[in-house]
């Protein structure tokens, strides 16, 4: 139920969000757009925005700085969005890894060696951004490139992880030896 001062606000605040909408939802939405890389995502996030923005409009202390609110709230939830994505391919593939790690084939164990199975227990030891780069350059033949762009990392980091998990890896072997 609205109180008393919502109720009284809302012809305001029905107009004024209904301008701002008329004025900025389409240079928003191309600006989500780039953000997320995505059309429909980038408008789903800018009405989410103007959602958020009339029912928190009585909250505004500035109702001129609406406009900044909705900037903020459109690059947040363009960033949320991303994360909300890499966080569902980092699951995926993690759940992957482990599946491959953990339960290889009947066919594939008979003629897997010592060596093979200490390559990959030593795998499994590796921090999991380690093992996704290790994995996907040498299992999955991917360019430097086409794993940061699937890792959502830069290239320098895919070679800094990779080199890094060399190291570990040979560190390990070594040592079990």
């Amino acid at each position: 139920m609205p109180t008393v001062d919502e109720a009284a606000a809302t012809p305001t605040r029905d107009a004024a969000v209904s301008g701002l909408f008329r004025a900025e939802a389409a240079r928003l939405t191309a600006i989500a757009q780039l953000l997320t890389g995505d059309r429909t995502t980038a408008e789903d996030v800018v009405q989410e925005a103007f959602v958020t923005l009339y029912r928190r409009w009585s909250w505004l202390r500035d109702q001129a700085a609406a406009g900044d609110y909705l900037m903020a709230a459109v690059v947040n939830g363009s960033r949320l969005t991303l994360r909300r994505r890499y966080a569902a391919r980092s699951a995926t593939t993690r759940l992957r890894l482990e599946r491959k790690l953990q339960a290889p084939s009947a066919e594939a164990e008979t003629f897997v060696g010592e060596q093979r199975r200490a390559v990959l227990d030593s795998l499994a030891r590796l921090p999991l951004r380690q093992q996704q780069v290790v994995l996907l350059r040498y299992y999955g033949d991917r360019s430097e490139l086409e794993i940061a762009e699937i890792l959502g990392i830069s290239r320098g980091s895919v070679k800094r992880h990779a080199s890094r998990a060399l190291a570990a890896l040979t560190g390990i072997l070594e040592a079990s030896s």
